[in-house]
């Protein structure tokens, strides 16, 4: 028999963690085979590694998969599906009044597109979006709570009337049958932070009796991250809905050196039964939006509301104590320290001068102290202001990334002159920091971690193992040299070590070049459970 593609000689590393084995590995029709002595194509794989294609547990990808489709930030890292729909916050299910403020709300995180054609509503409409538009990558879609409740509840500080809970549940159920994975909530941001333990467990139950899982930025990852984590974790317990903690970190000064409580927690519920896995990114500094740090009363309404209220003086000082004395909530529970906040990108081109400048050196730069210039520039950049917070740890990072429940995720914002460097370098890092050059994790064990185990989590059929019928998502790279280049000051910058990319046996990266090929398409999760 004569196949597509011939793989030879390539170390295969299978995904489900075993060691490597030398083999021969063949495409045909998209899919592998293992009774191919010849091809139509052949590659020398002569001491390269060959992997399953990896995928992106938290990926803010949503208008760029739209927007720039050959999408190389992630193809040239080796990723050939991500999730997207992360921290409760997207563009479905809404209305046109909820899409609206929607747009104000995120283009911190995705852009606001000049002329783009928003021409979705539902879950459903936008993956038909998606494969319409002839992605280069796989994607799967996370109903985000906090666009369900802008779009039900709106944007105020209130509970939801059981009316308009019993519509939430609807519209979730509609939206994880039109083909979701799971549900995101963003217990952090407008609005999701409003809804208390109640209302996420009565959503998770609907989450759960569909297969999906629950995907949380949960209320804290500073001062209150622990109670954070157990408020999750109970919610699990309580509705038997499997559990995937994204960008698992313990953050700020307070949590320095206490990963292990935190996954202590973990290996507790897992032996009570509860269905917990766990994504990180391989950096030290996180990021957001400006806006996020807002303590949560300063947000209520929505955009415009918010706007507004930073204009008003008693409201401003009052901003003021939050994130000077108490600690706000949007800055997890601690005094901001205006040194560790750089901006990243912004909307307004008069502010360009302020990226890759901390907020403290703005304030010095303008005269005014640390928190005028917090919002001074949330005013004038309308909230559209992107940045990096240096608050993270060396050890918690190394301690949660050995977990044995743990995925990748690189939580990449694309958009910003200076945006983080983890959305073109995350997988790259991970083969060659952490695993060649410092040992943290074998190779085996970190492409596990990239493959088989989230496509487990997504329920994946026949995708994420290098496997007889399973689909040609595959990734050839070089153990010796593959490494992240992008840098906090050159983040754009593809990974050396990837040649080779094929997305259900398709070259999209050959020789280290894209080939503008897109063969990825939308996957959705089918009434009996498997995503394909």
């Amino acid at each position: 028999m004569a196949a597509d593609l011939l793989i030879k000689g390539a170390w295969v590393i299978d995904g489900t963690g075993a060691p490597r084995r030398r083999a021969d590995i063949a495409v045909e029709d998209g899919v592998i085979v293992s009774d191919a002595a010849t091809a139509a194509r052949v590659i020398d794989a002569e001491g390269l590694v060959l992997a399953p294609g990896f995928i992106d547990m938290h990926a803010h990808s949503d208008l760029a998969v739209l927007t720039e489709p050959d999408h190389l930030a992630k193809l040239s890292q080796g990723v050939t599906c991500e999730v997207l729909g992360q921290d409760g916050l997207s563009y479905a299910p809404v209305d046109d009044r909820s899409l609206a403020a929607l747009r104000r709300q995120l283009a911190g995180w995705n852009g606001d597109p000049a002329g783009f054609d928003w021409n979705w509503r539902t879950v459903g409409e936008y993956l038909d979006r998606l494969d319409r538009s002839q992605l280069a990558a796989n994607a799967c879609y996370l109903v985000p709570h906090g666009t369900l409740r802008a779009l039900v509840v709106g944007w105020d500080d209130r509970p939801a009337t059981a009316q308009q809970l019993d519509r939430m549940r609807e519209l979730l159920c509609q939206s994880l049958a039109e083909g979701a994975v799971g549900m995101s909530t963003g217990l952090t941001y407008t609005p999701g932070m409003y809804a208390d333990s109640a209302e996420l467990a009565a959503l998770c139950e609907v989450v759960a009796a569909r297969g999906g899982y629950h995907c949380p930025h949960t209320r804290s990852y500073g001062a209150g991250a622990l109670e954070a984590y157990a408020e999750v974790i109970e919610l699990s317990r309580r509705t038997g809905c499997a559990l995937h903690l994204t960008h698992a970190t313990m953050n700020f000064g307070v949590n320095e050196g206490r990963a292990g409580e935190f996954l202590a927690l973990v290996d507790d519920a897992l032996a009570a039964g509860v269905d917990v896995t766990l994504d990180s990114y391989p950096y030290l500094p996180g990021s957001t939006t400006l806006a996020a740090l807002l303590p949560s009363w300063a947000t209520e309404g929505g955009p415009a509301a918010t706007l507004a209220r930073l204009l008003e003086s008693p409201a401003r000082e009052a901003i003021r104590v939050a994130v000077e004395e108490t600690g706000s909530d949007g800055c997890h529970g601690v005094v901001a320290d205006w040194r560790t906040v750089q901006i990243s990108g912004v909307r307004n081109p008069q502010l360009a001068d302020t990226v890759g400048l901390t907020v403290q050196q703005i304030a010095d730069r303008w005269g005014s102290t640390g928190t005028a210039a917090f919002l001074e520039l949330l005013v004038r950049d309308e909230l559209g202001t992107g940045i990096l917070q240096h608050v993270g740890h060396e050890q918690n990072v190394r301690e949660i990334m050995r977990h044995p429940a743990h995925c990748v995720g690189s939580d990449g914002l694309l958009v910003g002159a200076r945006p983080h460097p983890r959305a073109w370098g995350t997988f790259p890092r991970y083969l060659g920091h952490y695993a060649r050059e410092l040992g943290v994790l074998t190779l085996e064990q970190t492409v596990a971690r990239m493959t088989g185990r989230p496509a487990r989590r997504l329920g994946l059929t026949r995708r994420g193992l290098v496997r007889d019928g399973y689909a040609a998502d595959l990734v050839l790279f070089d153990p010796a040299t593959v490494r992240d280049t992008a840098s906090f000051d050159q983040p754009r910058q593809q990974a050396e070590g990837i040649p080779w990319v094929w997305v259900g046996g398709v070259g999209v990266i050959e020789d280290g070049k894209a080939t503008g090929a897109r063969p990825g398409r939308a996957l959705r999760r089918q009434a009996d459970g498997g995503v394909r």
